[in-house]
């Protein structure tokens, strides 16, 4: 018999809680637990519990006479995925408390279901206080860590408060039509064709997004290569490298191969993808098979070229550097508990490195185009400008785009409700011979 559904949700948000790992590693193995017509119950709760924390947590410590020890973290996440419940879920109220008491059993000690039965009825009796009494706490009003929100508001004073609440939103199913097989406007009667609702994206030539998110073995030809699930906003890469028959091209950090794929359906190239991870290899391959495109992937880190590169220069370089991913919370909101402002300073030296080291390998005349996930200035433009400062064979070129907005050195796109991630790309051109 299977653990109940609330405390498998429970224990996959607890593991992020502790730090020890995102929910793409917690989920799975809880879900592997579940009976299969529970499993989107227990993800729409852990996904649901983690996109809330900051108010959730905010309620949870004003409701609790004192904190819950460290082993009993568990229990704290129950409380958290019962509040989430009550809050934004259509369960009747006392069918959400006992299910959560019930699911409290689960742990095996005998006062934690009183203890559950408690807040979840407080929260029930002072819900309406709540909002004023939590009425100072930054975390509360804008469900997003504090350190976050006044980078956010220094970054972009304007749009901030827009940031965090596209980042509340669920994301769209957007998808990238391989037009070495179908047009999009081909591939959109297959999709009317199978009663899938959807139309062209607003920026992308291959981007399609559908208006009710499906599983993708009801898409038409996607075993088949014809399809590839696909943001819109890292789709516009290829637009901007320019990209010809015969040439050389680099995707460096390139899993799980979204991009890499999308690069060869474009052009006849010879690209060499570079991932770190060997546990992600395998995805990258998969999708490689998948489209029926070939690559050499190279297992190595990019930022150490002499353990990988064989010295002949690529004509096209995508960098899609590692990063806060802040640009993609609302697909990933469990980033509102694992990222730190710490982390930022981390990520911008290892940003900066991986271009400085692998500037060498370009081409002259060649074209490096630099994106991350991330609406930072601190891991976008000011990373640009800092590399240009010391690199005199790199020229910016300004992007000239109906997406996003212009900043000091390349282009920010901002997450959009209904629409395409936050993401970033500058294009750097290096000097001819």
């Amino acid at each position: 018999m299977s653990e109940p559904t609330r405390y498998l949700a429970a224990l996959a948000v607890m593991e992020v809680l502790r730090e020890k790992g995102s929910l793409a590693g917690s989920l799975p193995l809880a879900l592997a637990q579940a009976d299969a017509k529970e499993r989107p119950l227990l993800s729409q709760m852990a996904y649901g519990t983690c996109r809330y924390y900051p108010q959730l947590n905010a309620i949870a410590q004003q409701l609790l006479n004192k904190p819950l020890r460290n082993k009993d973290q568990d229990i704290y996440a129950l409380i958290l995925v019962g509040l989430y419940e009550l809050m934004h879920m259509r369960t009747p109220p006392h069918a959400a408390v006992a299910s959560c008491v019930e699911a409290a059993k689960a742990s095996g000690q005998d006062w934690t279901s009183s203890l559950v039965n408690g807040v979840l009825r407080s929260f029930l009796r002072q819900q309406e206080q709540l909002p004023e009494q939590l009425a100072q706490q930054a975390e509360y009003q804008h469900n997003h860590p504090q350190w976050l929100q006044a980078k956010l508001a220094n970054h972009w004073p304007d749009n901030w408060t827009d940031i965090l609440a596209a980042n509340d939103q669920q994301a769209p199913m957007t998808l990238r039509v391989n037009q070495r097989h179908q047009s999009v406007a081909a591939y959109l009667q297959l999709l009317a064709a199978a009663d899938i609702d959807a139309q062209a994206c607003s920026y992308s030539p291959w981007g399609v997004q559908l208006a009710t998110p499906c599983q993708v073995e009801s898409l038409p030809g996607f075993a088949d290569g014809w399809v590839s699930v696909q943001d819109e906003a890292p789709q516009l890469a290829p637009s901007l490298l320019n990209l010809q028959d015969g040439q050389r091209v680099l995707d460096a950090c390139a899993a799980p191969g979204g991009k890499t794929g999308h690069l060869l359906e474009v052009a006849d190239l010879d690209v060499t993808a570079i991932e770190l991870e060997e546990r992600r290899i395998g995805r990258l391959h998969e999708n490689l098979e998948r489209l029926q495109l070939q690559a050499q992937v190279i297992c190595a880190d990019a930022s150490q070229p002499d353990a990988w590169w064989d010295g002949q220069a690529f004509d096209r370089i995508l960098l899609d550097a590692p990063c806060s991913a802040t640009g993609v919370i609302r697909r990933n909101p469990d980033i509102k508990l694992l990222r730190s402002n710490e982390d930022i300073t981390r990520l911008a030296q290892l940003q900066l490195s991986l271009l400085q080291q692998l500037w060498p390998t370009l081409a002259a005349g060649g074209v490096l185009v630099y994106a991350t996930c991330s609406v930072l200035r601190q891991e976008n433009e000011r990373i640009v400008k800092r590399f240009l400062q010391t690199q005199t064979d790199a020229e910016h070129q300004a992007i000239d785009a109906n997406w996003g907005q212009a900043a000091e050195f390349g282009r920010q796109l901002f997450p959009q409700p209904g629409g395409h991630d936050g993401f970033y790309y500058a294009v750097l051109k290096k000097a001819a011979n």
